[in-house]
């Protein structure tokens, strides 16, 4: 029986906030890229269906298809798939680098179910409404409909943030760096449950902040 060393190592300290540091990169440039694109692509989805404002069945169905197909995929199994892909537009398959590529991708699926949700349960008359006052469709769609349903959406992001944490962490089996990859080869393979403990209680912070923040601003939007 391998014995437990259960003890935090000098200068563990520093890689500990190195990871962290990774960690918030790769969260923050796939909510930005990953979360615009997602944007894009709900909007495009909402707006193209049966009796959307801008109803297309070609435009839907293809990028509901492509929406379907990737989404449900688990990440750790679309991370390794999508090598040859990232190394060739990349140059990397390990790292940050090599974990953004397939990050910003499952961010955009999941981002663009989210926001086509969230604009669906939108009050239908809020569009004629617009749309009797001369309004045209792309301003009802950005205009109207997206403030309309930003309570949602905020809660949405929250929850999308704290999924990209744990794409985050899987990237960490690669090598990718971050709390994933701190807490996998200085806590488990060296079997340190401190070290294990000690990423496990960052990444609990982390979304409790992202929680409670989107939980305040999606407050403020129902009372404004």
């Amino acid at each position: 029986m391998i014995p437990l060393e259960n003890t935090w190592p000098d200068g563990y300290t520093g890689q500990l906030f190195t990871a962290l540091l990774q960690t918030l990169q790769m969260v923050g440039v796939t909510l930005v890229i990953g979360g615009l694109l997602g944007l894009v692509f709900g909007l495009t989805l909402f707006a193209t269906r049966r009796g959307g404002l801008f109803a297309n069945r070609p435009v839907f169905m293809v990028l509901n298809v492509v929406v379907n197909t990737i989404r449900p995929i688990p990440f750790i199994i679309f991370l390794t798939a999508m090598r040859p892909v990232t190394l060739a537009v990349t140059g990397h398959t390990i790292g940050v680098e090599g974990a953004l590529l397939p990050m910003v991708i499952m961010c955009s699926m999941a981002t663009s179910r989210l926001v086509e949700q969230s604009l669906i349960g939108t009050d239908p008359g809020v569009v004629e409404a617009g749309r009797s006052m001369g309004a045209s469709r792309m301003h009802v769609l950005i205009r109207i409909l997206v403030p309309e349903a930003l309570a949602p959406l905020i809660l949405g992001y929250a929850f999308l943030i704290i999924g990209i944490l744990d794409m985050s962490a899987m990237a960490g089996t690669i090598g990718a760096g971050g709390l994933g990859s701190f807490a996998i080869q200085y806590g488990y393979n060296k079997f340190n449950d401190y070290v294990t403990w000690a990423a496990l209680l960052v990444i609990i912070v982390l979304v409790q902040i992202v929680q409670g923040l989107g939980n305040w601003l999606a407050r403020k939007v129902l009372h404004r």
